[in-house]
């Protein structure tokens, strides 16, 4: 490689960046950001998750999900309860709040993606199906 531009680390790092830029100011009159959002989107697929299964999901470590559960209550978009079979595990459910907000930041980010594939064109099935099977890993 003779420029660091043709190192495909470097360019998918540099699209990564752009994304999340994009992403942030699509969710921020939802006062989200793009990490809330994702965990928003997994209660609002199936509420009631622990942090532990919202971290699975979503490939976020236990104590940044915990950070990010803790910021998405107190901003009363989301609440805790302790798990009635096992009182160690708390389980994160939407609030009135944070279920009526749905739509909206649902809205935005769809914005964001019609954009994105605007842009991609005719390939952007195709680098969709591609990223996804390069976050599966190898194999």
């Amino acid at each position: 490689m003779e420029r660091i531009e043709e190192c495909i680390s470097f360019l998918l790092g540099k699209a990564a960046q752009e994304i999340s830029r994009r992403a942030r100011e699509a969710l921020a009159p939802c006062g989200v950001t793009p990490v809330q959002y994702a965990v928003l989107r997994a209660l609002w697929e199936e509420d009631g998750r622990s942090g532990a299964e919202l971290g699975a999901r979503l490939v976020i470590d236990s104590a940044t999900i915990t950070g990010i559960i803790d910021r998405l209550v107190a901003a009363r978009l989301v609440e805790r309860f302790p798990d009635p079979a096992d009182r160690r595990v708390s389980r994160a459910f939407l609030t009135g709040e944070g279920r009526a907000g749905q739509p909206a930041r649902d809205a935005a980010m769809d914005a964001l993606n019609a954009a994105v594939s605007a842009e991609l064109g005719k390939d952007a099935v195709r680098l969709t199906a591609m990223l996804r099977r390069l976050g599966n890993g190898p194999g």
